[in-house]
């Protein structure tokens, strides 16, 4: 078996494998690839949250036998795209749960004629009440969604509970609300499609998850496996926005495929993604904390919600997420978590960066702050008396095998970030400025790879095979979006092999063409799915030796001339490798206990804010951000997917924001969509902590949903060190800091917003 040489490609900044493509303008996104006959698909949409369709009007002004009409009569079998559930309509028939639902689709071969066909059609409702907040959806009135519109809950309890009320000096509770957020990719969703009675369906698109549309298409369809491909071509980002959403667009567009008897393209604009497309779940968290009169955490209840929207879609997985994550890389020794995912008539939410994590995480390091004020010691000793440490249990039970520090990377982040220092003089300065200068942290972990027994049920493959021209090919189904999957996977292949760097070719994501080794999501693909291409690359080397074309010690040459002679003499050298979980690893679906991530990810981040008391407005002036990440496989990737994370965690905090108006995003264009911009994002010192997992590939951890978890927190609780008021709910938009400072001004005792309760002031 080959040797392990250390530093000799993993942990470079080897060149990217797609970069000299897309520097060089040659790399081919799906709006640049045209089709013998083609033609472009368009979707004419519901303008209501809820109701019914009365009739539609075909106006006769439009040529219509020029163009393909497609509805829900159309669909050959269940009206559904699959996702976990099948209650997703692909095309509506006549009840509307969301404004922006499909209802007719269009094709011509003139895109500007099929924008006025669409818009010419006439759809006539029958209105009713709409539910458009997790409040609302509580109420049950009306029932929009099963019996009680509850797509999903989770009961997660450790310890007993209700008997730390008693002992507790202090009893601290506070709301905390998270917004939604747009992925904003650079490149909106997109695909082409093909339909044959006799050959079946054929994608090409943009997207994360080929194995997720080709299920859809299979279920759609009552197609088998070989009669269903789908092909991902190079995609402008993704951020989670295109994990479930492209099987919609992908049904949408093969059934115009189906019925014109020619490829379809379907592309949206800016606005029609942003309106009707996915977005991370806005959310609602409450803690009532039990602590003792130095602050120890006794126990806690949590009760954690999220709006799914109209449909289920991946409401579920995100809620779990969401509810491991809530209590923290902190030790409980009791703890409830009580969680929920509500329907509402909104679009669906779905996947982005964090899936669930950002917005109990958010909370959680909110209301730590509040309970230090509280108790009456620093954010920092409130910290540093709570954080979970190796041998202990987290609140699904799972002991922390991790040989993790937390002091440490506290130490380290308040060190780099002059946090000490910052803190002291801000608050002697505060006082005589009208910009209000503060320092927070956040501290965080985040499960790597699918929840539970999610690895298990998936059972990732992935192969390699030698090539006629004397390469090596990375079989898997896992995409790359901008985050260096390919370049990562082929590091990790050329490692192993011991053959160099620009030996390894990966191949493109085509379901007829590469195994399903998972979807591109969850922190998962430089842990498990590089761990298989290891085992893989292993497995090759075996079947050379043994076969007695490889000697020990072999050099580059030695091994691809071995490859070479192995296919002349046997054909194929073709390698795959399945997914075995770790030892003693064990989760219980049903109590909702036991491991519930292979590994975590550890970080604490520390946040340098300015609120100007004149225009009301917050900017983040410096950010540290510190984290263990298991192995460093390429260390420029590594940085630039913490400093894209940051940037979006601060849109999250204090620019986007999502304005619904009865279901409807209000704000569906970049001039009234804000993000932050280079000129907005302040230097982002990044370090690495690296404590090598053995079960990830060369040591490797998650890293890519990491950075989204601490920037919201930790800027909040600058906010507050700088201006004295507790914000509570993000993102904290100008008008809201002028609010809140316009009604401390009016008031005695010091303002907040929504200020936690607390009692038992005074150990008992």
């Amino acid at each position: 078996m080959a040797p392990e040489f250390k530093e000799r490609v993993v942990g470079k900044s080897v060149l990217r494998k797609e970069g000299p493509e897309k520097v060089l303008g040659r790399s081919r996104y799906i709006d640049d690839i045209e089709m013998p006959g083609m033609w472009h698909g368009a979707t004419v949409r519901t303008k209501i949250a809820h109701g019914s369709i009365k009739s539609i009007t075909f106006p006769s002004h439009i040529p219509w036998d020029e163009f393909v009409v497609v509805t829900a009569a159309d669909i050959p079998f269940e009206n559904y795209v699959a996702h976990i559930l099948n209650d997703h309509v692909c095309l509506v028939e006549k009840e509307i749960r969301h404004p922006e639902e499909p209802v007719v689709l269009l094709a011509h071969p003139d895109k500007q004629r099929l924008r006025a066909a669409v818009d010419a059609v006439v759809i006539e409702y029958e209105k009713r009440p709409g539910v458009f907040t997790i409040e609302d959806s509580e109420r049950m009135d009306p029932v929009i969604w099963g019996t009680d519109n509850t797509f999903k809950s989770y009961l997660m309890e450790k310890g007993d509970v209700d008997a730390v009320w008693a002992d507790a000096a202090y009893i601290v509770e506070g709301e905390y609300r998270t917004g939604a957020q747009e992925q904003l990719y650079i490149e909106n969703n997109g695909v082409i499609a093909e339909f044959s009675e006799t050959d079946g369906v054929t994608v090409w698109g943009s997207m994360q998850c080929p194995y997720y549309v080709h299920k859809a298409m299979m279920a759609l369809y009552h197609l088998p496996e070989d009669k269903v491909r789908v092909v991902q071509v190079e995609t402008g980002g993704a951020f989670g926005g295109k994990e479930d959403y492209p099987s919609v667009l992908s049904a949408h567009a093969t059934l115009l495929a189906r019925k014109a008897k020619r490829p379809i393209k379907m592309m949206y604009d800016r606005m029609e993604d942003l309106a009707a497309t996915t977005k991370r779940h806005p959310s609602r968290t409450r803690h009532r904390t039990a602590v003792n009169k130095d602050g120890r955490l006794l126990g806690g209840e949590i009760e954690f919600a999220i709006d799914g929207g109209a449909y289920a879609t991946l409401s579920a997985v995100v809620l779990s997420r969401g509810t491991i994550h809530a209590p923290g890389p902190y030790y409980w020794p009791a703890i409830r978590v009580k969680a929920k995912a509500m329907a509402t008539n909104c679009p669906p939410h779905g996947a982005f960066r964090g899936f669930g994590a950002p917005q109990s995480i958010f909370a959680l390091e909110r209301h730590m702050d509040h309970i230090a004020r509280v108790v009456g010691i620093s954010p920092e000793e409130m910290r540093r008396r709570n954080f979970i440490k190796t041998g202990q249990t987290t609140a699904t039970g799972q002991t922390i095998r991790d040989l993790i520090d937390m002091d440490a990377i506290l130490n380290q982040a308040l060190s780099e970030a002059d946090y000490h220092a910052k803190r002291e003089r801000f608050a002697r300065e505060n006082p005589a400025s009208a910009i209000k200068r503060g320092m927070g942290f956040a501290c965080f972990f985040h499960g790597a790879g699918f929840t539970g027994s999610g690895e298990r049920y998936l059972a990732s493959i992935v192969g390699l095979e030698a090539t006629a021209e004397g390469k090596i090919r990375v079989l898997v189904s896992s995409t790359e979006f901008g985050q260096g999957t390919n370049t990562i996977l082929s590091q990790v292949a050329a490692e192993t092999l011991r053959v160099e760097y620009s030996d390894v070719i990966v191949q493109q994501p085509d379901t007829s063409k590469v195994p399903n080794s998972g979807p591109t999501v969850a922190s998962r693909t430089a842990m498990v799915v590089g761990k298989l291409v290891h085992s893989a690359a292993l497995g090759m080397v075996k079947t050379l030796t043994e076969g007695g074309m490889l000697r020990e010690g072999y050099t580059r040459e030695e091994f691809l001339a071995a490859c070479a002679a192995h296919m002349r003499e046997h054909g194929a050298l073709k390698v795959l490798s399945q997914y075995e979980a770790p030892p003693n690893i064990f989760w219980d679906d049903q109590t909702y206990r036991g491991d519930a991530y292979p590994a975590y990810a550890w970080a604490v981040y520390v946040a340098e804010a300015a609120v100007d008391t004149t225009t009301y407005f917050t900017e983040v002036k410096d950010f540290v951000a510190v984290q263990e990440v298991g192995r460093v496989l390429h260390p420029v990737l590594a940085k630039g997917q913490i400093e894209g994370g940051v940037a979006q965690g601060i849109g999250y905090a204090i620019y986007e924001k999502v304005v619904w108006k009865d279901g409807v995003m209000a704000n569906n264009q970049m001039t009234n969509y804000i993000m932050a911009t280079s000129a907005d994002i302040p230097p982002i010192r990044v370090h690495f902590v690296e404590t090598p997992f053995e079960h990830g590939a060369y040591g490797a951890k998650g890293i890519g949903e990491l950075p989204m978890d601490g920037p919201a927190p930790a800027i909040l609780n600058a906010m507050e060190q700088a201006t004295g008021i507790a914000f509570n709910e993000c993102p904290v938009m100008p008008e809201d800091v002028f609010e809140a400072m316009t009604k401390a001004q009016h008031t005695e005792e010091q303002p907040v917003v929504t200020e936690p309760a607390f009692t038992g002031v005074g150990p008992r």
